[in-house]
């Protein structure tokens, strides 16, 4: 009886000590030196998207990468109210976010699907497709895992086994905090993606929101989509208004404070595990 007593007082130790141990961690997060970087809508550079239609290209502004080199890259793609793009394909593949106005992106014979801010598609490499928008303001977020990104004619289209995935924001599939031990605070998540260590997720931050988004990836790209976030930065405690478009970024385990306002959604790249609390 003795040793059961003690062997339990012992299990109780144990499981006191290392929750204990756990929350200090989860309390004590101390990056020494910080990455953080930010990047506001209002610093992007915008160019020609496709130069070869003149003044009816979209336009594009990059955000990390370079979409003429062979790197992953993030860009904005801005599109004039009743763009429609001839019949087309891109030598890859890309992931979009819808961030201002609407756009349909499908087969040239479909039926237009006008996706609205915070849908996302992809569109196989090789695949012909148009793309259209229609609104006062356009932007979609453009992304891809290696370049570069280019446009060729339908005749060079390819079938690389891929399929196009149209995801209206109406039926983006929200987890909280009983689904992901990722968020809290009524905090939400959506996992989009997952690729060669990677993947790409959105995080909802509701009204109100004070908190930490701690990130543990050395590949980190987070891009407002909707509303806006304050951020502050680690280095010199300067707060950065970040709005639709805008973004923020860490190369090694990185903590981001951020408040809103309003509800937030940010699209996230990554290949480490995050937590928002």
């Amino acid at each position: 009886m003795y040793y059961r007593i003690l062997n339990s007082l012992l299990i109780i130790g144990l499981f006191i000590s290392c929750t204990t141990q756990n929350q200090k961690s989860d309390e004590e997060v101390v990056i020494n030196n910080p990455t953080n970087k930010v990047k506001l809508s209002s610093e992007i550079v915008w160019e020609k998207l496709n130069p070869a239609r003149g003044d009816k290209s979209p336009q594009a502004g990059t955000i990390f990468g370079d979409r003429k080199g062979e790197v992953p890259t993030g860009f904005l793609a801005k599109f004039v109210d009743g763009f429609s793009s001839p019949p087309h394909i891109h030598n890859v593949t890309y992931r979009a976010v819808v961030i201002k106005g609407t756009i349909h992106n499908d087969d040239p014979k479909a039926e237009n699907m006008w996706m609205k801010p915070g849908s996302f598609w992809t569109q196989p490499q090789g695949e012909a497709h148009i793309t259209s928008a229609k609104g006062k303001e356009n932007i979609a977020y453009v992304e891809i895992d290696k370049g570069p990104y280019l446009v060729r004619p339908t005749d060079q289209a390819i079938d690389n086994g891929e399929r196009p995935i149209n995801i209206d924001v109406s039926n983006i599939v929200w987890l909280g905090s009983d689904r992901s031990n990722w968020v809290s605070q009524l905090t939400k998540i959506n996992f989009l993606w997952e690729k060669d260590g990677l993947q790409g997720l959105f995080i909802k931050l509701p009204k109100n929101f004070k908190g930490e988004l701690l990130s543990e990836g050395s590949i980190f790209h987070a891009v407002v989509i909707s509303e806006g976030v304050d951020y502050t930065l680690p280095q010199n405690k300067e707060l950065k208004h970040l709005d639709a478009g805008s973004y923020f970024t860490s190369t090694d385990s990185a903590k981001h404070t951020l408040s809103t306002k309003n509800e937030t959604v940010i699209y996230i790249r990554t290949n480490g595990s995050l937590k928002v609390k």
